[in-house]
């Protein structure tokens, strides 16, 4: 497992789902990383859920950047349960998806919980 690097920068990839479970995978187990920006990519709802499953558990990620990636509502409310238990990410960007109004709801929700959201 690295246990030096800090920030990751993978936009504009082309990245998938198939593509986030296996960052998401590597994610909860890395005790380093703090800045994963996998924005202009397109994970959709599928990778939201990898990528969140890695959130309940990393202790370490402070900014995700998820912009433009074909998240929908289905996968904000994913996003936003592991928000309630994630403890360390303070910068999250969801802008250019199409999360609609249920998948605001449920982020609208998980903000009432987490304490560490700034952004």
């Amino acid at each position: 497992v690295n246990a030096t690097l800090k920030e990751l920068h993978l936009y504009n990839n082309g990245i998938d789902g198939e593509g986030a479970a296996a960052i998401a995978f590597a994610l909860k187990a890395n005790r380093s990383l703090e800045r994963l920006n996998l924005q202009g990519n397109e994970i959709g709802s599928e990778g939201a859920k990898h990528i969140a499953g890695a959130l309940q558990v990393n202790a370490t990620l402070k900014e995700l950047h998820l912009y433009n990636n074909g998240i929908d509502g289905e996968g904000a409310a994913a996003i936003a349960f592991a928000l309630k238990a994630n403890r360390s990410l303070e910068r999250l960007n969801l802008q250019g998806n199409e999360i609609g109004s249920e998948g605001a709801k449920h982020i609208a929700g998980a903000l009432q919980v987490n304490a560490t959201l700034k952004e």
